[in-house]
């Protein structure tokens, strides 16, 4: 794998310099709030989001299915489906904010170029009658238009080589691959264009527990090696505190605790954090019976008032009801939207 990765290291560090200063923001997100209409109204998928990463950074967003993982991802790329609107917020990529950007201008200057996204589900997004190579070179010659089809093809069996699969296997259909073949092809096509943001969503879906292995150490390499920033999207805890420096929790649209992943791992403040946390086994630990958090997630068309997740929080207060917590700094790179936590450190 070392060796697959070297020959891709010296065209990727053209655009993206070796060692580059971590202490400089390549992504802000502030007050982020995005709807999606529907017949029954709108669903407050997002609501109020911000966080920062700086280059070389590993951000990792967990929660349940439906709290707004995915829903940020496709708002960073502005490929939201018909019916998705960016209310609000500002997405500042290396100062610029792209809500305010033509969409001209984001497919040419943002999309793979600064920001690539590998789709949930990748193994099922390739068109099964071209073949892979095509593919990946189509993505190549729509991003930059100076290169010859020779060129972008060459260009392919490096990313094969890269990510681990043999550079011959790119004149392959995508039903000749086996699914993790595929997950790798679509992380070669999405680093392709060397952006300098790589959001990888649910990496290992429908993966067995060996190749999802294979698949998280092909992107830490990627990211130590190449210097590449990552936003994980997942809900194995595992896979987040092994791959990424900072951590945000999410719950109904809303992040409830962001910090650094030792903070939030070994000491979770939010109690659906909490929850979260000790719904997770630990080999090392006592046998004890799991405890999950009771109910399930609100219906983002009619939210509960003040704290989204007080109706399920046995330490919920009259406060929690009807004022949405603000995110607070606790401690330092550690932030806590919940009333609890921040009357204790008032």
């Amino acid at each position: 794998m070392r060796r697959n990765i070297k020959a891709y290291i010296k065209y990727y560090l053209f655009t993206i310099k070796k060692g580059a200063d971590r202490t400089m923001s390549l992504l802000e997100v502030e007050d982020l709030t995005t709807y999606y209409r529907t017949l029954r109204g709108y669903v407050k998928a997002v609501e109020n989001c911000s966080f920062s990463i700086n280059k070389g950074e590993a951000l990792g967003l967990a929660g349940e299915s439906g709290c707004g993982k995915t829903t940020i991802a496709l708002s960073l790329l502005r490929i939201l489906p018909p019916g998705g609107k960016i209310v609000q917020g500002k997405i500042i990529v290396n100062g610029t904010d792209i809500v305010k950007l033509q969409e001209e201008k984001v497919r040419k200057k943002i999309r793979w170029k600064e920001i690539s996204l590998v789709f949930q589900g990748a193994m099922n997004a390739m068109n099964p009658v071209i073949r892979v190579k095509d593919q990946i070179v189509e993505a190549i010659k729509l991003h930059e238009h100076n290169i010859s089809k020779k060129e972008a093809e060459e260009r392919v069996k490096k990313l094969f080589e890269l990510v681990g699969v043999e550079p011959s296997r790119a004149d392959n259909y995508p039903f000749e691959f086996s699914g993790g073949m595929r997950q790798r092809a679509m992380i070669a096509m999405a680093v392709a264009c060397s952006p300098k943001l790589l959001i990888a969503d649910e990496p290992g879906t429908a993966l067995d527990v060996i190749v999802q292995a294979q698949v998280i150490k092909l992107l830490e390499e990627l990211k130590s090696k190449l210097g590449m920033t990552l936003i994980l999207i997942s809900h194995d805890l595992s896979l987040i505190a092994e791959v990424c420096e900072k951590t945000a929790i999410m719950y109904a649209g809303n992040i409830v605790e962001i910090g650094d992943s030792v903070s939030i791992f070994k000491n979770p403040l939010h109690p659906y954090t909490k929850g979260l946390v000790l719904a997770f086994p630990n080999i090392k630990s006592q046998k004890v019976k799991m405890i999950s958090i009771p109910g399930s997630p609100p219906d983002l068309l009619n939210p509960p008032t003040g704290c989204r997740f007080h109706p399920r929080c046995q330490y919920a207060m009259e406060v929690c009801k009807k004022i949405v917590p603000p995110l607070e700094t606790v401690e330092e790179n550690h932030k806590v939207a919940c009333h609890l936590v921040n009357k204790k450190n008032a």
